[in-house]
C-alpha cells in the first residue's frame, strides 16, 4: 500500500507542475502516472509560452496566463538550478502571422477587442505591418502575401520535453516519486484519506490531483464531478537542422534550439485518434512556406499529432470535487505557458485548500447552462 500527503494522477507537464509545487512545500508527493501509450499532450507539444490571443470572453484567463508568464523566467532559473537539466527558454517575445488583408483585419479587431475585455493599463499585444514584421525578425524575408502580424513581447519558448524531465527530477529530488504505470481503475473514500487504485496497488493520501489530461473526466467520475473535456488533434512538421535563422518564436512556426523548424498546427475535432495525414502536412507546409519563402528547401523529417485538452471555453478547469475535501482537478490545453503559475500559486491554493476561493472564474460551473438560466 502507497501512502503520502498527496496523490497527484497523471505524470504530464500539468501533474508535474503542481506536484514540483506541492513537494517544495514540503509535503510529500506520490504521481501516478499511466503508461507509454497514452494519449500525452507533453509529448507533442510546440513548446510555446504563449499570452497573445488568448482569454476572449474570459478576462481572468488573460490576467492568469500574464502573471505565469512573467513568473516564468524565475521558474525556469530555479527548476534548472535544482537539477541541472537546461531548459532552452527564451522570452524574445513573438509573433502571429497574417496572411492576406482579411486576416490582418480579422485579428487586429480580435486583439483590440482583447485589449478592451481585459481593461489593461499595459497591454502587450500590438499589431505590425509588414515592413515591421520583417525589422523585428532581423530583415528576415516574408513572403508577397503576409500582411503582418501580431506581436507580444511577453511570449516565449521553450523544450517541452526538457521541462517535463526537470520537473519529474525535481520531484524526485526533493522527497516525491514518480511512478510509471499506474492507471487509475476506481477511487474512494477510505477514513479521513482517499483511496486511489490501480491495477497493481492501492494508494492513501488526504489530498489527491486529478491531471490526467483527457482521461481527467474519466477519473474525475469516480468522485461525483462533470469535468466537460474534450480531445483536439494537432498536428506538427518538423525539418531538419538548418542554422539559426529565426529569433523568436513565431505562429505557425518555431526553431528550437537544435536548429529544427516546427511547423504547426492543426485543429482538428476527430476525437482520441493521434493519426498522422498527408492533407494536413500538405496544409501547413504550403502556409509555412507562404509566410517564410526559404523553408521551401527544407527537408521535413518528421511529423507527429497529439491531443489538446479543451474545455467549452477554451480556458482551464480548476476545482474541488464536492463531498471529497482534498480532492481537486486540474486541466488545460496550455500546460508550458502555466507552469509556473502552477508550480507557484495553484500548487499553494491546494495546500491551502483554497481553490474554491481564490478560482471561482474557472470552476466548471460556469459550464451548466441549467443554473444559469
Amino acid at each position: 500500500m502507497g501512502q503520502a500527503d498527496v496523490l497527484v494522477i497523471g505524470g504530464g507537464l500539468v501533474g508535474c507542475a503542481i506536484a514540483y509545487g506541492l513537494a517544495r512545500r514540503g509535503m510529500r508527493v506520490l504521481v501516478l502516472d499511466g503508461s507509454d501509450h497514452d494519449f500525452r499532450a507533453s509529448k507533442a507539444n510546440f513548446g510555446l509560452v504563449w499570452v497573445q490571443g488568448k482569454g476572449k470572453g474570459l478576462p481572468a484567463y488573460q490576467a492568469w496566463t500574464r502573471k505565469s508568464s512573467d513568473g516564468w523566467s524565475d521558474f525556469a532559473a530555479e527548476l534548472e538550478a535544482l537539477t541541472g537539466i537546461g531548459l532552452c527558454y527564451e522570452r524574445t517575445g513573438g509573433l502571429t502571422f497574417c496572411v492576406g488583408t482579411e486576416e490582418y483585419e480579422m485579428r487586429a479587431a480580435e486583439i483590440d477587442g482583447l485589449r478592451q475585455e481585459g481593461n489593461a493599463s499595459d497591454y502587450d499585444t500590438r499589431m505590425l505591418d509588414r515592413k515591421e514584421s520583417e525589422q523585428m525578425l532581423g530583415g528576415l524575408q516574408l513572403g508577397p502575401q503576409v500582411t503582418g502580424a501580431s506581436y507580444c513581447w511577453r511570449d516565449a519558448h521553450v523544450n517541452p520535453l526538457l521541462l517535463l524531465t526537470a520537473l519529474q527530477k525535481a520531484i524526485e529530488f526533493l522527497g516525491g516519486q514518480v511512478l510509471a504505470g499506474q492507471k487509475v481503475v476506481s477511487a474512494e473514500k477510505a477514513g479521513s484519506e482517499i483511496a486511489v487504485v490501480t491495477a497493481s496497488e492501492r494508494y492513501h493520501a488526504p489530498k489527491v490531483v486529478i491531471a490526467a489530461g483527457v482521461a481527467s473526466a474519466e477519473v474525475a467520475a469516480y468522485f461525483g464531478m462533470n469535468i466537460p473535456v474534450r480531445p483536439q488533434r494537432g498536428q506538427i512538421l518538423v525539418t531538419e537542422r538548418i542554422a539559426p535563422l529565426l529569433n523568436m518564436p513565431t505562429v505557425p512556426i518555431r526553431q528550437t534550439a537544435e536548429g529544427t523548424i516546427l511547423i504547426g498546427s492543426t485543429q482538428e475535432e476527430v476525437g482520441p485518434d493521434i493519426t498522422t495525414t498527408a492533407d494536413a502536412a500538405a496544409r501547413m507546409a504550403a502556409r509555412a512556406v507562404a509566410i517564410l519563402p526559404f523553408l521551401r528547401t527544407a527537408v521535413v523529417v518528421r511529423q507527429w499529432s497529439g491531443l489538446r485538452i479543451m474545455s467549452p471555453d477554451v480556458a482551464p478547469i480548476y476545482a474541488q470535487a464536492p463531498g471529497f475535501p482534498g480532492v481537486y482537478v486540474a486541466t488545460c490545453h496550455s500546460a508550458v505557458t502555466l507552469a509556473a503559475a502552477h508550480t507557484n500559486i495553484l500548487a499553494e491554493a491546494i495546500a491551502n485548500d483554497s481553490i474554491e476561493r481564490n478560482f471561482t472564474s474557472f470552476h466548471p460551473g460556469r459550464f451548466d447552462v441549467s443554473k444559469a438560466a
